[in-house]
C-alpha cells in the first residue's frame, strides 16, 4: 500500500478484511473480498448501487449481522485481532469502530447536549467530565461554534448539515479508531455537503475513516484509496488518484468514464 505522504511512505494497516463473504437471508453480496484500510487515511468504497457497498461497511463493525437472516464469513482484523472470533464483544466492536448513516438520526426528544452523551450510555460507559466531552466532540465534528450558546436545543431542531455533525460528534464521543460514513451526504446540500469533505480532512489526522460514496467526483476529492466494487467483488484497489487516471481494470476504467453505473 502505498500513500501521497512523501515522508510515510506505508501508513500502517489499521484494519484488513480478509476472503469476507456475506449474505441477506436472499443472496451473497460480498463474495470473497480482502481489503486493507490504512490508518489515519480516507478509503473510498465506491461502485454502483446494490453492488455491496453498504454491506461491506457493516461487516467492518459487525453490523451486518444484526439484520436477521444475515450472516458472514471469513476475517476482518482490527489491529491485527479478528472481530468475528469466538469470545468477541459486539458491542465493543462498535464502539472502536463507529458509524454513521446516510440520513441524519439524531436521537428525538434529546437535546444537542444528551445526544453526545447518549452513545456512552447506550455502551454503559461513564462519562467523566462529560461538559468537556459534549465541547470536544463537537469541536472535532466542525459543530461547536454554532451551537455552544444553546446546546439544550433538540437535535432536530438543527439543519439538516448540522443534524449530520451531530451525528458525527455523537460517534466521535466514544473514541472511536475508525470511522465508517456511508454516504454521509446523500441527503445534503452543497454547502452542507462541503463542510462535512472539509471535516473528513480534519478527522483523518487521528482516526481511519471508510467512507461509501456513489459520488466518484467526491471520491476523488476526499479520499486517499479507493475500492472499486462490482457485484459484490472487488474489482480494483489502489492510490485514488491511480483509480481515477490509470486504472489496471476495464471494468474499473468504464465506470470512471461514466460507460456504466
Amino acid at each position: 500500500m502505498t500513500s501521497d505522504h512523501p515522508h510515510d511512505s506505508e501508513p500502517p494497516v489499521k484494519m484488513k478484511a480478509e476472503d469476507l463473504r456475506a449474505w441477506t437471508d436472499r443472496e451473497e453480496v460480498i463474495r470473497g473480498i480482502t481489503l486493507r484500510i490504512a490508518d489515519k487515511r480516507i478509503t473510498a468504497l465506491m461502485g454502483p448501487s446494490g453492488c455491496g457497498k453498504s454491506p461491506l461497511l457493516r461487516c467492518l463493525n459487525r453490523m451486518h449481522e444484526m439484520t436477521p437472516g444475515s450472516r458472514v464469513e471469513g476475517r476482518v482484523l482490527l489491529d491485527g485481532k479478528d472481530i468475528y472470533a469466538p469470545g468477541t464483544n459486539p458491542a465493543e466492536v462498535r464502539r472502536r469502530v463507529g458509524m454513521v448513516f446516510k440520513k441524519p438520526n439524531p436521537f428525538p426528544h434529546m437535546s444537542v447536549r444528551d445526544n453526545i452523551l447518549a452513545g456512552l450510555r447506550l455502551n454503559g460507559l461513564p462519562a467523566e467530565r462529560p461538559d468537556e466531552l459534549v465541547e470536544r466532540s463537537l469541536q472535532k465534528a466542525a459543530l461547536w461554534d454554532e451551537v455552544a450558546d444553546d446546546l439544550a436545543r433538540p437535535g432536530t431542531s438543527l439543519s439538516r448539515g448540522q443534524q449530520q455533525r451531530l451525528c458525527i460528534a455523537r460517534a466521535l464521543a466514544l473514541g472511536p479508531e475508525v470511522l465508517l460514513m456511508d454516504e454521509p451526504t446523500s441527503t445534503l446540500d452543497p454547502v452542507a455537503t462541503s463542510r462535512i469533505e472539509d471535516l473528513l480532512h480534519e478527522l483523518r489526522e487521528h482516526v481511519a475513516v471508510v467512507i461509501v460514496t456513489h459520488n466518484m467526483q467526491q471520491a476523488a476529492r476526499v479520499s486517499d484509496y479507493t475500492a472499486f466494487i462490482h457485484e459484490g467483488d472487488l474489482v480494483e484497489f489502489d492510490r485514488t488518484d491511480r483509480i481515477f487516471t490509470n486504472p489496471r481494470e476495464r471494468r474499473t476504467e468504464d465506470y470512471v468514464t461514466g460507460k456504466f453505473g
